[in-house]
């Protein structure tokens, strides 16, 4: 037997006698002062405070390996100093929450079976209650699939429907409508970011971009500034056109990353050699990487400030957006102009640094459309309308970027102005400006027509 067979042996024997030996040994934290990025809001008398344990807190606290298992604490405390019942409405956090029966299900190999009720437990003593009773604070965990770079915690409270159908009935039927108890909804939402040193956001410092002071620009001033901009971001030399700029958001930064990060858009790494070998890898397996890294295009002399993606659960579909920060305001916030685009599959192309990319889908209008509808699902579009300044193109005789991928596109750009707090969509106004084409009916011929009649008398 050689030395190093020798020793291979030990260290296999080493570690089988580790895991045999292993025990449930939870280590409680001191919450909520252990949660770093700890968040809270107000709504009148009640309070809701958000935080996410990392993987190595998890592991500590609860004496098992969540993170290992793609699973996410998230610890709430919410204050209720008010009359009235409420639910935590926990679908709207993730549909796909996990309960303590099933964290402990999908851990259970890992815990020693005489600790198993233990762990069990102990994961059902921590789940914060459903059901929030007047005068009490409440405080627990709910476990979710875990998100990489951050996520958005939604937190929604239904006021309790059958107290409140108490309260109409005992008014009697003749009591004035306004004297009549309303069911109450709360919502509160955090952007909780999750930085692991990659994520090209925790690099993002607006006010180190320029210089010079931006100037604030009217709405007329800002039509013509868009339309003023380069038809389509380029490449580091800036002597080729790739992908149209077809997308604008005014916000201010927090307000953007956590209106996208709410509406489903999740942070990007950037490129590095481990992040490089992951994408290769998911390429290569056919599997997820949902923060993969976007390659790099060029506006105002640099690559973009932070790049959102969109995945799916094969890493050679995705919908991804970058945004450059604009030289100018508007009302005072910030203007990032953008790409984004959809895409359908990976090809292997000497033109790209990593000498694979993906293929964007050449209806670029119909992503543009996506992320407007995106963002008006969950109410923060304030007002929006559409701009020249893009490359226009048909399906006939398409335009073509950087990797040579065809695309075709009516030319405008969109822009959304962003609410910081979600308002109802019969709230939502039009600029005004261009009106856009329909998506979709610009990629059919004359045949589609068949599919759309006019309505015929009774």
């Amino acid at each position: 037997m050689t030395l190093s067979l020798q020793r291979a042996l030990v260290v296999a024997w080493a570690m089988l006698v580790t895991a045999c030996a292993s025990v449930y040994a939870p280590i409680p934290l001191e919450l909520p002062a252990a949660i770093e990025d700890l968040q809270t809001q107000s709504s009148g008398s009640v309070i809701v405070s958000a935080g996410i344990l990392t993987d190595e807190q998890a592991q500590s606290h609860f004496g098992m390996d969540l993170g290992g298992n793609r699973i996410q604490a998230i610890w709430l405390r919410i204050t209720n100093d008010t009359d009235k019942k409420f639910w935590l409405l926990r679908t709207a956090l993730d549909p796909d929450y996990f309960s303590a029966d099933e964290v402990a299900s999908v851990l259970g190999n890992a815990i020693p079976g005489d600790h198993f009720a233990r762990a069990l437990q102990r994961l059902r003593d921590e789940s914060i209650r459903v059901l929030l009773e007047p005068g009490t604070v409440s405080e627990g965990f709910i476990f979710t699939p875990k998100a990489l770079g951050g996520r958005y915690v939604d937190i929604r409270l239904g006021e309790d429907v059958y107290s409140v159908e108490q309260k109409r009935r005992a008014a009697g039927p003749g009591a004035h409508p306004l004297a009549l108890a309303q069911v109450t909804e709360l919502r509160f939402g955090f952007a909780i970011p999750l930085p692991d040193g990659i994520f090209d956001y925790e690099r993002l410092r607006p006010e180190n971009l320029y210089t010079k002071l931006r100037p604030n620009l009217t709405e007329a001033e800002l039509h013509g500034a868009l339309a003023d901009l380069p038809c389509c971001a380029s490449n580091a030399a800036g002597d080729a056109w790739g992908d149209p700029l077809n997308v604008v958001i005014v916000a201010d930064t927090a307000d953007a990353l956590n209106s996208l990060s709410r509406a489903g858009w999740s942070f990007t790494h950037r490129i590095t050699p481990e992040s490089v070998r992951r994408l290769i890898g998911a390429s290569i397996q056919g599997e997820s990487y949902p923060v993969a890294p976007v390659s790099n295009l060029y506006l105002f002399g640099r690559s973009q400030d932070f790049a959102l993606q969109r995945a799916r659960p094969n890493i050679a579909q995705r919908n991804h957006m970058r945004f450059w920060l604009a030289p100018f305001k508007f009302r005072d916030k910030n203007v990032w102009v953008g790409q984004v685009s959809r895409d359908i599959g990976i090809k292997v192309t000497p033109k790209s640094p990593t000498l694979t990319t993906h293929v964007i889908d050449p209806e670029v209008d119909l992503t543009r459309e996506y992320l407007l509808h995106s963002l008006l699902a969950e109410g923060f579009v304030e007002s929006f309308g559409f701009v020249a300044g893009a490359r226009a193109a048909t399906r006939e005789a398409p335009a073509r970027n950087l990797t040579d991928d065809p695309y075709f596109s009516d030319g405008l750009r969109l822009v959304v102005v962003l609410s910081p707090d979600p308002i109802p969509y019969e709230r939502v106004r039009s600029l005004l400006w261009e009106q856009s084409a329909a998506p979709i009916a610009e990629g059919q011929t004359d045949a589609a027509d068949e599919h759309v009649k006019p309505v015929t008398g009774p």
